[in-house]
């Protein structure tokens, strides 16, 4: 049997849960529990969706809610790969499926500018969270230079189609920006003959 059925019970989960109308905040909590459970186990992610490119990392959809009420999707980073300084818009919450990332946070200077916050390594099975209300502002690189790292990321929204902003570095400037996706088909969840 596939082991992909995992994968279309936490799409099931997540979609009850974002339809009880919860605040945020609840929404967080019981969303990390759910993202720590899928990513527990490393079984279940279709191989097409644990790819990396030799130049960029890929953000890979593996559902979008047909309300984009919420989207979930694998990144698939290389050796050494990161993004840019960046923000989201909407609450996210990120599991580490495979290998370790760094997570540098950012938050707006009052005077302009960006402050650095602290680093974070998360590691395998680790499970963090991301939001305009409680920090919405990183970069994430592969801890790893030498092999792939994948994380499962759920999102507010169809994060794709979101404009987002990366930021400058040094000026803190904005520059807008859509993701996308590197995919242009989705895991088929739902023929359950194989099961």
């Amino acid at each position: 049997m596939s082991e992909q059925h995992k994968l279309r019970d936490f799409v099931a989960e997540f979609t009850r849960l974002i339809d009880r109308n919860l605040d945020e905040t609840a929404i967080l909590a019981e969303g990390r529990e759910l993202v720590a459970r899928l990513v527990a186990e490393d079984d279940w992610l279709p191989e097409a969706y644990a790819q990396p490119n030799s130049k960029y990392y890929q953000q890979y959809l593996l559902h979008a809610d047909p309300l984009e009420r919420l989207s979930i999707v694998s990144f698939v980073w290389g050796p050494g790969q990161r993004t840019p300084i960046h923000d989201h818009t909407v609450w996210g919450i990120v599991g580490i499926l495979r290998g370790a990332e760094i997570s540098v946070a950012y938050a707006p200077r009052p005077e302009g500018g960006l402050e650095i916050g602290p680093e974070e390594r998360l590691e395998r099975g680790r499970v963090a969270a991301v939001s305009p209300t409680i920090g919405d502002i990183h970069v994430i690189a592969n801890a790893y230079d030498d092999r792939p790292s994948i994380s499962i990321h759920v999102y507010g929204g169809n994060i794709g189609a979101i404009r987002r902003s990366v930021f400058d570095p040094v000026s803190g400037a904005k520059k807008p920006f859509i993701s996308g996706y590197s995919n242009s088909a989705v895991p088929n969840l739902w023929d359950r003959s194989k099961d």
